[in-house]
């Protein structure tokens, strides 16, 4: 059977390094999207993953069990990405290498490329909708991400942006407008 995240940090923290392969394994493909999607680019989505795991790693202890490990994760990742887009700082892949010279972490990272039939059926529709997210404001697009991307409820997101759930689901109602304006033009 499965462990579910609170069983997994429990045994990290326990000594269990393995726990913690399989914490990342288990979200890794998500927290890469959701980063792709927010900034734009494969190869800074990596790297904002890669801090975002990082920094997971560094606060673990501080991470208050009961609480949805998902939302705490994502905060995280929301905020290194805002850090990223205001620094654009990198941090070296080496540093989730093992003392094998392993590095877990890139080898299971998501292939952004698309099958060649997945690519013609929805190449003009995620065109589309891609185009008006990246023209929509960034408060918006996160919120829609977080959303729709992650389907993390409107309180989950106001937990991960510091915000009421009144203001979420207003910037949720603006950000669907501001889509469809663009849409519909």
């Amino acid at each position: 059977m499965d462990k579910n995240d609170q069983q997994l940090i429990a045994d990290y923290i326990n000594g269990e390094d393995k726990a913690l392969t399989a914490l990342i394994d288990r979200h890794l493909k998500s927290v890469f999207n959701f980063a792709h999607r927010f900034v734009g680019k494969s190869e800074d989505a990596e790297d904002i993953a890669q801090e975002t795991f990082l920094k997971m790693w560094r606060n673990i202890k501080k991470y208050r069990h009961g609480e949805n490990f998902k939302t705490w994760l994502f905060t995280i990742a929301r905020n290194t990405a805002i850090d990223w887009l205001r620094k654009k700082k990198s941090v070296a892949f080496s540093d989730f290498e093992n003392d094998d010279e392993e590095n877990v972490f890139a080898e299971s990272l998501a292939d952004p490329e698309h099958l060649p039939d997945e690519i013609f059926a929805k190449a003009e529709e995620k065109n589309l909708l891609e185009n008006a997210l990246n023209k929509i404001s960034p408060l918006h697009r996160e919120t829609l991400l977080l959303y729709y991307g992650e389907n993390f409820t409107f309180d989950e997101i106001g937990k991960i942006l510091g915000k009421s759930l009144n203001t979420v689901k207003s910037r949720h109602r603006r950000a669907l407008i501001e889509l469809r304006k663009l849409l519909t033009t």
